[in-house]
């Protein structure tokens, strides 16, 4: 008989099932075999008797064709035996098979027969040769029994399928009903879980251990920075200017010569400001200029306070008085200051409390030739050069070209280094500006005919040879509205134990018991205490018509116009000159000086309604009578915001300031001052309806600006 393996390539479970019966089947038949074997055995030993003719008789009679079961007309005995021989077969090659041990048909056929019969194989042999032909059908109905038992393991097989997917299908039902019952469970362990999770959160075990990494959201500490002590508690000066003016006649130490100059030029009282710094720089020189208090180095002073709270003139009456005893003319004070403007309107307050004392001042901006500008500083005589100014007045670019290239401009007789707008300075550092004063000031000079006993030498530590001799101390004066409190920008200083005068402080912190405010560290800059500020959301198509909108709609006079660029500045005043009913002027770097100055005088006369501006107007420049400021361009930084608005609600007065904001930029602007702790601006939008009646003309006024900047074009071009 000839077994063949057939692998079906189904799914994985139906080849483990199979698997499962196939071992199921084979240890049926095993049992079966060993009985047979048992029983064959007892025949074997009954035969053994010594009846030997009817042993013969037996096995010729199972040797022949229908012994061996082939022929119809066989025993019902031996008609099992070919059933359970077959089967005996089929579990055999199974085995074989699993053990990888293949065999041929011919060796499957002859354990077959050897397994059926259970005679030897020389009977076998014998049998064969007998007879062919009853081998020949053998081989037949040995093929049609295969065939059959394929069919029957095919049955089998599909009938213990049916069964499982029966017996599933009964117990889904009480799955079911158990899933149910378990997910029941599991909610309410999972409820207790939580439960016990809240009460163990809300009374956690005491533990030294701390778990890294947990995602569990905590509320952040706020990080207090870690200051010096003269940033950490400065002297606090008052906000509100009307409500703490100071007589002038009640700020102790102060020349009756200036006293009269002031009131001369109707100052009566002094600003928070001025009543604080004034007394603070004239008590550091109470000594006079050449050593300061009690023979020591004077501390350095640094100013923070808002526009237009009378800085300037905090540090011009001061240093006036301390240099009206000068017997020889050298540079004694230098003020450095960021732009032109600026430096030209210090100088004009100097010069009038200058005024009938002696005392020289110079200006130094390049507004003149170089040459001029060395005339004004030095004159040569046969002895050497001499000094023509004591107070000099310069833009930074201008007073290194003159520290390096100009003879005979010394500054080592330098007592104060005023310097205006500080944050600036220490952003820029304008080619290293302030290092080369400093270097300037303590260099040596070998041709001069000075005793060496007045050379000045860098500070440093104080001891008993360096106190034996008289030294001009050098001291630093800082003004600013946006003074960093950055210690890392303040080290580029180098300041000598300085002093803090600041009015950035919260007023809702002031204790009962009248002891002075704390300062608030959240607010980092002070704004006028008149300045209204508002913010209008727009377009950018909108913008022009938004300004036209307030000058002719709102009836808008001397209004200060903000632009980021000269480009912007000088189209945007084209454009309304074309429009017209409104009187304006431009006011930048691309015009000359001379015009500047010109364009600024009429608008203080009121003869210009808006000028509009870079931001060269915006530091520090005293503009009387503007009423309103607006940012056609929103500022991009915190400080140049300061210093725009800063131009309106000064000394004082009351003013406006508007801010063109576009909306992608609206959410940034807004961030930007609540940083700064900036939060009273208001939101003032303007309806669509009410910029309509400006739109044809807009338009007209667009292609006349066209062809204007088409024939500048061609101007420059030619």
């Amino acid at each position: 008989m000839a077994l063949f393996c057939i692998n079906r390539y189904g799914g994985e479970e139906e080849q483990e099932e199979e698997g499962a019966e196939a071992e199921d089947r084979a240890r049926v038949l095993l049992e079966r075999l060993r009985q047979q074997a048992k029983a064959r055995q007892l025949k074997k030993q009954q035969e053994a008797q010594p009846e030997g003719g009817e042993g013969e008789g037996e096995l010729s009679g199972g040797a022949g064709p229908g012994g061996a079961g082939q022929s119809p007309g066989g025993e019902p005995g031996e008609g099992k035996r070919k059933r359970e021989s077959e089967e005996q077969s089929c579990a055999q090659g199974q085995k074989k098979l699993k053990q990888k041990q293949p065999r041929s048909s011919s060796e499957e056929r002859a354990d077959a027969e050897e397994a059926a019969d259970g005679s030897t194989p020389s009977k076998k042999k014998e049998n064969r040769r007998k007879s062919k032909v009853p081998q020949e059908r053998t081989e037949a109905d040995s093929e049609e029994d295969i065939k059959q038992q394929e069919n029957r393991s095919n049955l089998k097989n599909k009938s213990s399928k049916r069964k499982k997917r029966d017996e599933e299908t009964e117990g889904a039902e009480p799955k079911k009903k158990d899933n149910g019952e378990r997910a029941e469970r599991n909610q309410s362990t999972k409820e207790e879980l939580s439960l016990a999770a809240l009460e163990e959160e809300a009374n956690p075990p005491p533990s030294t251990l701390v778990v890294l990494g947990d995602y569990d959201r905590k509320p952040v500490q706020k990080v207090q920075p870690f200051l010096p002590q003269w940033l950490a508690q400065p002297k606090l000066l008052q906000k509100r200017i009307r409500d703490n003016l100071v007589p002038i006649t009640d700020v102790p130490g102060i020349h009756p010569r200036l006293l009269k100059k002031l009131q001369m030029n109707g100052i009566e009282s002094f600003f928070p400001v001025q009543a604080e710094v004034i007394p603070a720089i004239l008590q550091s020189a109470s000594n006079g200029y050449l050593m300061g208090q009690g023979g020591y180095r004077p501390k350095d002073i640094c100013v923070s306070a808002p526009t237009g709270s009378g800085k300037t003139l905090s540090f011009v009456i001061p240093i006036v008085q301390v240099l009206l005893d000068r017997v020889v003319c050298q540079v004694r004070a230098l003020v450095v200051l960021p732009t032109k403007e600026l430096a030209q309107q210090v100088s004009k307050v100097f010069n009038i409390y200058t005024d009938g004392t002696g005392l020289k001042v110079v200006l130094i901006t390049g507004q003149k030739s170089f040459a001029k500008e060395q005339e004004m500083l030095v004159q040569k005589k046969v002895t050497g050069y001499c000094s023509l100014a004591d107070i000099v007045v310069a833009t930074p670019g201008r007073l290194t070209d003159h520290i390096s290239q100009t003879p005979g401009f010394s500054l080592t007789q330098l007592r104060f280094l005023i310097v205006d707008e500080a944050d600036r300075m220490i952003d820029d550092m304008h080619q290293n500006c302030l290092n080369q004063i400093v270097k300037a000031a303590f260099q040596v000079e070998n041709d001069s005919g000075s005793n060496m006993l007045f050379q000045r030498t860098k500070p440093g530590p104080i001891t008993a040879a360096s106190s034996c001799y008289p030294q001009i101390p050098l001291q630093k004066l800082l003004f600013s509205a946006t003074l960093t409190q950055d210690p890392e920008k303040l080290q580029q200083l180098d300041l000598f134990q300085p002093r803090l005068f600041t009015s950035v402080y919260s007023e809702k912190k002031t204790l009962g018991d009248g002891t002075e405010p704390e300062q608030e560290t959240n607010k980092k800059y002070t704004l006028p205490e008149g300045l209204s500020q508002c913010y209008v959301p727009c377009d950018l198509n909108s913008k022009p018509l938004l300004l036209l909108h307030f000058m002719l709609a709102m009836k808008f006079t001397r209004v200060l116009c903000f632009t980021n660029s000269r480009e912007a500045s000088h189209r945007l005043f084209l454009l309304v000159q074309a429009f017209g009913g409104v009187t304006v002027a431009e006011f930048s770097s691309r015009l000359p000086p001379n015009e500047r100055q010109r364009t600024m005088k009429e608008f203080e006369q009121g003869k210009i309604q808006l000028l509009i501006s870079t931001d060269a107007t915006a530091r520090g420049i005293d503009i009387k009578g503007v009423n309103y400021v607006i940012n056609y361009d929103a500022p991009q930084f915190i400080r140049t915001y300061i210093h725009r608005v800063g131009r309106t609600a000064r000394a004082g007065k009351v003013g406006v300031a508007f801010s063109l904001v576009l909306r992608i930029q609206e959410r940034r602007f807004l961030r930007m001052l609540k940083d700064a702790g900036i939060q009273d601006i208001k939101k003032h939008p303007v309806k669509g309806n009410s910029l309509k009646p400006l739109v044809q003309q807009y338009e007209e006024a667009l292609c006349k600006l066209e062809k204007t900047v088409k024939n500048e074009r061609a101007q420059k071009r030619a």
